[in-house]
C-alpha cells in the first residue's frame, strides 16, 4: 500500500483513508477505515472526471449494480455516494488467500476441493445473474479464499444494456486466457460468458495451468476462440463436468444451478477452507488483517502508518482494486502494480462495415422433362433442435441465415455449412427481424429497444430505446417503420437511432396488423387481419389510402408486396395498385378449383408475380395479371393455403418452390418444385412428419425449417 499523497483526501463518508491500494487512469482505490474500525476498499472517480456527464452515470449504475447483488458468495458493498466532485463506493476489504495464489504456492487442488470450489462458485454465479447482472472478468485473481469458503470480487457487473464488450486498436477486454470466445470477438455477453470463465478457473485449479495458452496474447485469444482446452492432469470424470462449460457455442453452456448440482461435492470437501496447509495460510491473513487494523487505528490520521505494498498485495487480497462500470463498455483498468492503462474509447455504433460478399452454391444438375421422373434435391447441410417453430419467416442475409432461435432471440448460421456464427438473444423474434440493406440485421427486445447488428458477427451497433417497438413492419434506405407497444406507427431513422415521428394508426387498422408489410415510393403499405390495406406517407405517417376490406369470412391472409411503384396483394383476387395513390392497375380473381381458396402471398421478380391460386402455383403477367403458366399444365397441386400458412412460393434460380401440407397431419409435408420458364414439375422433397414450414431462398440455396430443425438444399 503507498501512502497518501499530495491532493488524496482524507476522508470519504464514514471512512478516514489510510493509503492506496490501486491506481487507474480514471480513478483510485484507497484502503479506509470507519469509526467501528472495520476496513474497506473505497473506490473513488477521479474530481477531474466527476464532470463528464457519460462517467459519471456509468459510476452510479456500477454503484446500483453492486447494491444490488446480494449473495454471501460476493464481496459486500457497504456504502457510496454518486454526487458530487468525489463519488465513491466503498466494497467489504477481504482478507485470505486468491485462488492464484494459493495455486501457486500449494499446488493444485485436489477433486474434492475443485468439486467444492465449483459448487460455491456457481452458486455465486447464479445470485449475480439472477439480480440481473454478469460477472464478466471471473479468473483466479478475482476469487478469494476466506475461512468461510470462496468469495468473487473486482466486479465489472452492470445491467447489459448492450452485451458488447467495447475496445481500443489493441486492447484486450477481458483477461486473456478465461474470457469468453464471444467476449474475445467483441460480441455480445451474455450470463454464459462467465459460465465459460468458470470452466478456465477450474481447470486452473485443478492443473495448475490455464486452460488455453499461447506464446503472445494474440495467439492465446486465437486458442480461446478455435482452440481445444488442455485438460491433462484432470480425472475423466472431472473433464465431463468442465468441458461443457469450455463450448464455443454460449447456448451450449449449462447453467450455474446445474453446475452446482453436477459437482455432487464430496461430505467434508468444504474442510478445505477451514483444515490442512490452505486452511492455515488463510488464517494467517486474516490474521494479519485484525493486526493490520489495530495497528493503523492507533495512528494518527496525519501520519498513517506506511505498510509496504508487498506486504498487502502479497499478504491481503482486497475487494474491488479493479472497477467495470457500465455493463463491459467501460472499465477502470486499475493494475495492482502501480501501472496504468487508458480507458477503452467507445465505439461508434453508426461505423457499419460493408456488406459480406454472397458465397454462391453450386448449382445442382437439372432436372429431366419428363413429369414422371421427379428428382430431388441434394442436401447441402442440416440442423436439429436449433430453431423457434413460430419463427416470422428464415431471413438469408448474404453469409448468414437468420431465424428464431430454439433458446429465444434470433440466431445466425453460416449458409454455406450451417455453423452458428451468433445469437442475440435479447431479441423477440416474434416482433420480426429485418435486413437493413444487408448490411445489418434490425430486430426489438422486450423493453421495446430497437437493437442491430452486423450479419456476418453479431457485433451490436446502434440502438434505439425510445422506439417502444413491438413489432418491425418494414424497413427502407432511410428509416425502420414499426408498431409500437402502444398501438402507434413510428418511423426510426436509420442514419441516428432516432424516432423521426410517431402516428396514430386509424381505428379500422388498430387491430391485428400482419407483419411485415411492404415499403416503397415513399409508403409503407401494411393489411389487417381482416383483409383491409393501409398505405402510410413514410415522411410523416399520415395515411394516404386504404382498400376496404373483402371476403372477411374466408381466412385469407392478405399481405402486400412491393417492386418499383406498385405493390401486389392477394385474397380473393390478385390486385396490382399504384404505391402512390392506391388506383388498381390490374385484378386477377381466381378462377380454378374452389373458387374459396383465392390467391395465396405474393413474390414478386423482375420477370413476373408468382403466387399461389387456389392449390397451384402460378406465374403472373406483371403488366396486366395475365396467367403465364395455367394449372393444367404445372401438375404441381398444393394444399389450399391457410391463416397460418406464412411463405407459401420462392423462385430460386430456374426454379419455383412451393410447401405442400398433407391433408391429414401424418400426411407429412412435401416441398415441390416447377420450372420457372414452363411450370412442369421438376422436384420432390418430402418431410416424413406433420410440420410448419417456412423457407427463403439466396446464393443458389434453397433453406427450409421444418419444425425446429432447418436444412439447406440445392437447387438447378
Amino acid at each position: 500500500m503507498d501512502p497518501l499523497g499530495t491532493g488524496d483526501p482524507l476522508r470519504l463518508g464514514p471512512y478516514r483513508l489510510l493509503g492506496v491500494l490501486g491506481e487507474g487512469g480514471m480513478g483510485k482505490v484507497y484502503l479506509g477505515q470507519d469509526g467501528a474500525g472495520s476496513l474497506a476498499a473505497v473506490k473513488v472517480l477521479r474530481p477531474e472526471l466527476a464532470h463528464d456527464c457519460d462517467l459519471a452515470q456509468r459510476f452510479v449504475r456500477e454503484a446500483q449494480a453492486a447494491q444490488a447483488v446480494r449473495s454471501g458468495g460476493v464481496a459486500a458493498v457497504l456504502g457510496a455516494h454518486t454526487e458530487g466532485t468525489r463519488p465513491w463506493i466503498a466494497t467489504e476489504y477481504l482478507a485470505g488467500l486468491t485462488l492464484e495464489q494459493v495455486v501457486e504456492t500449494h499446488g493444485p487442488l485436489a477433486e474434492p476441493a475443485v468439486r467444492a470450489l465449483a459448487a460455491s462458485l456457481a452458486r455465486t454465479l447464479a445470485d449475480i445473474h439472477t439480480a440481473g447482472f454478469i460477472h464478466r472478468d471471473l479468473k483466479p485473481p478475482n476469487i478469494v479464499l476466506t475461512s468461510a469458503g470462496p468469495r468473487v470480487i473486482d466486479f465489472g457487473i452492470a445491467r447489459p444494456e448492450h452485451g458488447l464488450t467495447l475496445t481500443t486498436t489493441g486492447q484486450i477486454p477481458v483477461t486473456p486466457g478465461y474470457g469468453a470466445p464471444e467476449q474475445v470477438l467483441g460480441r455480445r455477453v451474455a450470463p454464459s460468458a462467465d459460465v465459460f470463465s468458470l470452466g478456465a478457473v477450474l481447470v486452473f485449479a485443478a492443473t495448475g495451468r490455464r486452460a488455453f495458452d499461447g506464446a503472445h496474447v494474440a495467439a492465446l485469444q486465437y486458442e480461446v476462440v478455435h482452440g481445444e482446452p488442455r485438460l491433462e492432469g484432470m480425472s475423466p470424470q472431472l473433464r465431463e463436468l468442465v468441458v461443457p462449460c469450455l463450448a464455443k457455442d454460449p447456448c451450449a453452456r449449462p447453467l450455474p444451478p446445474r453446475i452446482a448440482q453436477a459437482m455432487a461435492v464430496p461430505k467434508g470437501a468444504d474442510r478445505v477452507w477451514r483444515r490442512g496447509r490452505i486452511a492455515d495460510a488463510i488464517r494467517e491473513r486474516e490474521s494479519d488483517a485484525h493486526r493490520l487494523t489495530t495497528l493503523i487505528t492507533a495512528q494518527p490520521a496525519q501520519a498513517p502508518t506506511t505498510v509496504t505494498r508487498r506486504r498487502l498485495l502479497t499478504g491481503l487480497s482486497t475487494a474491488g482494486v479493479v472497477l467495470a462500470a457500465g455493463g463491459g463498455t467501460t472499465a477502470w483498468w486499475l493494475d495492482r502494480r502501480g501501472g496504468t492503462a487508458p480507458p477503452p474509447r467507445k465505439s461508434d455504433p453508426f461505423d457499419i462495415p460493408p456488406a459480406a460478399r454472397t458465397p454462391l452454391g453450386k448449382l445442382d444438375h437439372p432436372p429431366g422433362k419428363s413429369a414422371l421422373q421427379y428428382g430431388q434435391p441434394s442436401g447441402i447441410w442440416s440442423m436439429a433442435e436449433v430453431a423457434d417453430v413460430y419463427s416470422p419467416v428464415l431471413l438469408p442475409v448474404r453469409d448468414v441465415l437468420v431465424f428464431g432461435a430454439a433458446g429465444g432471440g434470433i440466431t445466425a448460421h453460416d449458409v454455406r455449412d450451417g455453423r452458428k456464427r451468433w445469437t442475440a438473444s435479447s431479441i423477440v423474434a416474434k416482433g420480426g427481424y429485418l435486413s437493413l440493406s444487408d448490411r445489418l440485421v434490425v430486430g426489438t427486445d422486450g423493453e421495446g429497444t430497437l437493437r442491430t447488428f452486423v450479419p456476418s458477427t453479431g457485433e451490436p451497433k446502434w440502438t434505439c430505446p425510445a422506439a417502444e417497438a413491438a413489432t418491425l413492419l418494414g424497413a427502407d434506405a432511410e428509416a425502420v417503420y414499426v408498431l409500437t407497444k402502444r398501438g402507434r406507427l413510428s418511423s426510426v431513422g436509420r442514419a441516428d437511432a432516432r424516432v423521426r415521428w410517431t402516428a396514430t394508426v386509424p381505428a379500422d387498422f388498430r387491430k391485428d396488423l400482419i407483419t411485415p408489410g411492404a415499403v416503397g415510393h415513399g409508403r409503407l403499405v401494411v393489411a389487417a387481419a381482416d383483409g383491409s390495406v393501409l398505405a402510410v406517407r413514410t415522411s410523416d405517417g399520415r395515411t394516404v389510402w386504404t382498400r376496404t376490406a373483402h371476403f372477411t369470412d374466408d381466412g385469407i391472409v392478405v399481405r402486400a408486396a412491393a417492386y418499383g411503384d406498385t405493390v401486389y396483394f392477394n385474397g380473393k383476387s390478385l390486385e396490382a395498385r399504384r404505391l402512390s395513390d392506391g388506383q388498381t392497375i390490374w385484378s386477377a380473381r381466381s378462377g380454378g378449383g374452389d373458387d374459396r381458396d383465392g390467391w395465396g402471398s405474393p413474390v414478386v421478380y423482375s420477370d413476373a408475380v408468382y403466387a399461389t391460386e387456389g392449390s397451384y402455383p402460378q406465374r403472373v403477367d406483371k403488366r396486366d395479371g395475365s396467367r403465364m403458366w395455367t394449372p393444367e399444365r404445372t401438375g404441381v397441386a398444393v394444399r389450399p393455403m391457410t391463416a397460418a400458412d406464412k411463405s407459401r412460393i420462392v423462385l430460386a434460380h430456374q426454379g419455383v418452390w412451393a410447401i405442400d401440407y398433407g391433408l391429414t397431419e401424418t400426411a407429412g409435408m412435401v416441398l415441390k418444385t416447377a420450372r420457372a420458364a414452363d411450370g412442369d414439375q421438376a422436384w420432390l422433397y418430402e418431410i416424413p412428419k406433420f410440420t410448419t414450414g417456412r423457407f427463403a431462398t439466396a446464393g443458389n440455396r434453397l433453406f427450409l425449417m421444418h419444425d425446429d430443425a432447418v436444412d439447406a438444399l440445392t437447387t438447378f
